[in-house]
Order: C-alpha cells, then structure tokens, then sequence
C-alpha cells in the first residue's frame, strides 16, 4: 500500500499544481478574451479604416469613449442642457419607446449616476430571530403608496448572475450594513468568495 501511495504522490502534486494555476489563469483568460472581443465588436461598429486609410485597432473605442464624455460635457452645459432634456421628455411621451428608454435609464443611473441606489447595503432577516438572512440594498424606503406602510423594498441581487429579485419586507426586517456598496455587491454575485469587505469612509 505504501508503494502504490508513493507511486501516485508525483500524480497528486501534478493534479494539485494544476487545479493552482487553473484557478490563476482562467479568470486571466477569460478578462482578457471579454476585453479583446469588446474591442474588436467596437471597433466594427465605428470603422475608421476608410477615413485612415489603414487599421487601427482599439480607434473605435477611443472614439466612443470622447464620444460619450462630449456628449457629458454637453449635457451638463447650461447653454446646450435644454437640448438634451427636450430630446429625454420626447423619448419619455414615445409609447413603447418610453418602457425601453426609462428601464435602462434607471439602470444604468443606479450603478454610475449621481444618485446611485444601490448604495444602501442591508441584510434581510428571513426568520423571526434573524439568525438567517440575505444581504441585499434597499432601494425604496417606504411603500405607502401601493398600500404598504411600514414596508420596504429591496434589490437582492442574484450569485453568478446579472438578474436579481424585488422583495418587499416589513421595516423591522432590515438592518442596515456598515459596509462598502461597491464591496457587498461583488461578494452577493461572487457568491461570497470574494475577499475581505470593506467599511463605509
């Protein structure tokens, strides 16, 4: 038994350096394939090949990136603002048009606006004695209006996954974390194997 033991050592640590560098270069791999496809479908969106007459790869990106910070600039200039918002409150009054525009507006507002709403981390106590519970951000800190008082609403986002679930709970449910939003929300969709979670300040 010992031979056969000694025999499959060299195996084990093989398996064992494997698994190692597996775990160091997939999520590597995986970043850098995500980046270059991003940049390549960029780059065949805003072709500037004719303009330049040669390839330039990563041009398309550039471009989009001052695109996007003119378009910033220009919006929260006084003198070009009013455009801007006179273009919003037709795309709001579009039927059809307004479900898609303001879905994605509050989205992408949520995450990178100046009033994020994701910046309230809390976890839910899911048993009267709040030994268990789910972490998630409130988004809505009073219900009145649909006939809930005493209510809250709460985002939980979901683990390895971009979707997440709506919950309404009573307000003696939740406690409020003293911890980073940025922090908490990787370790919910990591599935709490990110690192160590950082304070609020």
């Amino acid at each position: 038994m010992k031979t056969r033991s000694r025999a499959g050592a060299p195996f084990r640590a093989l398996a064992k350096y494997f698994l190692r560098g597996l775990i160091v270069v997939a999520p590597v791999a995986v970043t850098v394939i995500a980046v270059r496809w991003t940049f390549a479908e960029i780059d065949t969106w805003i072709n500037v090949e004719p303009l330049l007459n040669r390839k330039l790869p990563g041009a398309g990106v550039v471009l989009t990136v001052l695109a996007i910070t003119v378009v910033g600039f220009l919006a929260s200039n006084f003198a070009t603002r009013w455009l801007f918002l006179a273009m919003e409150e037709m795309l709001e009054r579009t039927p059809l048009v307004k479900l898609v525009y303001t879905s994605l507006k509050d989205i992408v507002g949520a995450f990178v606006g100046e009033k994020k709403k994701f910046n309230r981390p809390v976890i839910v106590a899911l048993t009267k004695d709040g030994e268990v519970g789910t972490l998630g951000f409130m988004t809505r800190p009073g219900l009145a209006e649909l006939g809930m008082p005493g209510h809250v609403a709460v985002y939980v986002p979901q683990a390895y996954n971009i979707g997440g679930n709506v919950i309404t709970v009573p307000e003696d449910r939740v406690k409020p974390l003293d911890a980073d939003p940025g922090s908490v929300m990787t370790f919910i969709v990591s599935g709490g194997v990110t690192g160590e979670i950082g304070k609020t300040g």
